[in-house]
């Protein structure tokens, strides 16, 4: 903890080191992202499991906090994607690290070429949803629909905390993981540069499709087209059927095969998750360097929390649609007070 506080203190003391800002706005950047990640993935998935709760997340995720959140996502992922690269090229080529300087202040004003045109897209949509008058969520249900998972949280880090105590009484202490320099990091090294370049297309096609082309407010809107579908409608206007009706879309049609959506997002899963949580890693481990229970505890927590979304978000993109799925998500929208669809007014009345 120490450290972490030096470290903050010192970057507020700091003069004119863009390099210096770099790496901090590299940190911070990606850490906001993990923490989204791992709201997304888990939210996500009850769009399968529980479809009640997804729409309550929704509503959330509509609500003026979270807008707000979404552009601050927007700009951690693409800084953070455009500094990953600047460190990926440096790293394979030294010799060109005369010129760090001027990449850094490049990667910011590429940084915010990108972003102005995004977030007017982006505000554009959010001026007209909440022009008309929509439903918003009480901030403090909005609150109060985060509690479980910064309850989570706080449970895992106990968790990884005890379990890292108790191995060190087995083991006499030994550390969780390779020390610096050894096959195992060397491995993650690569990864990390590797799985940073893999993931660009990837993150920025989700980026644009789902934040810009069609934001988060479309997600509930009955009769909009669902893109990514060949044209399928979203007709009871709830965010579970604009989910399933992509994950159901393949080449070969809406119903045949493995969906497209699916494999793209499998993908996406995979290496964000896996790239996310050990940044993570690096991160704790880089603070608790003279503490080794806390250093194996953030190793494991890590560890745990990857496992984690990656079996969640795997068993939803892999689980069968339940066929009562949309009447759950309706009487959900019902409970939230939202106005229904014609088509969720006939499922309830029905």
């Amino acid at each position: 903890m120490n450290s972490l506080v030096l470290t903050l203190t010192e970057a507020l003391r700091y003069r004119g080191g863009i390099g210096q800002w770099s790496w901090i706005l590299h940190r911070v950047s990606g850490l906001g992202v993990v923490l989204f990640l791992t709201l997304h993935v888990i939210d996500t998935s009850w769009a399968v499991f529980y479809p009640g709760l997804y729409e309550e997340a929704i509503a959330a995720y509509q609500s003026p906090l979270f807008t707000l959140g979404e552009f601050a996502l927007v700009a951690c992922v693409v800084y953070h994607a455009y500094n990953g690269i600047r460190i990926v090229i440096f790293d394979f080529q030294p010799r060109w690290w005369k010129h760090q300087q001027r990449a850094a202040f490049a990667v910011l004003g590429l940084t915010a070429v990108t972003l102005v045109p995004v977030f007017a897209l982006m505000l554009i949509e959010v001026i007209d949803h909440y022009g008309h008058s929509p439903f918003v969520l009480g901030l403090d249900r909005v609150l109060l629909a985060q509690a479980p998972f910064a309850v989570g949280i706080v449970v895992a880090i106990i968790g990884a905390v005890l379990l890292s105590g108790l191995v060190g009484l087995v083991t006499g202490g030994g550390e969780a993981g390779g020390r610096a320099g050894s096959k195992f990091e060397r491995f993650w090294w690569s990864f990390m540069r590797v799985s940073g370049v893999l993931i660009l297309p990837l993150v920025f096609g989700h980026l644009v499709l789902m934040h810009v082309v069609q934001g988060v407010f479309a997600l509930t809107e009955a009769g909009s087209t669902i893109i990514g579908t060949r044209g399928l409608l979203n007709v009871s206007g709830t965010a579970t059927e604009f989910v399933l009706a992509r994950w159901n879309t393949s080449l070969a049609g809406p119903t045949a095969g493995v969906g497209l959506w699916k494999l793209y997002d499998i993908g996406l899963l995979l290496l964000v998750t896996v790239h996310g949580f050990n940044g993570l890693r690096y991160v704790l481990t880089d603070y608790t360097t003279d503490k080794p229970m806390l250093r194996r505890a953030a190793t494991y927590l890590t560890l745990i929390a990857g496992v984690v979304l990656l079996v969640v978000g795997g068993a939803a993109l892999l689980a069968g649609i339940e066929p009562t799925a949309l009447d759950m998500a309706c009487h959900a929208q019902e409970e939230l007070g939202k106005t229904l669809s014609e088509f969720c007014q006939a499922r309830i009345g029905g």
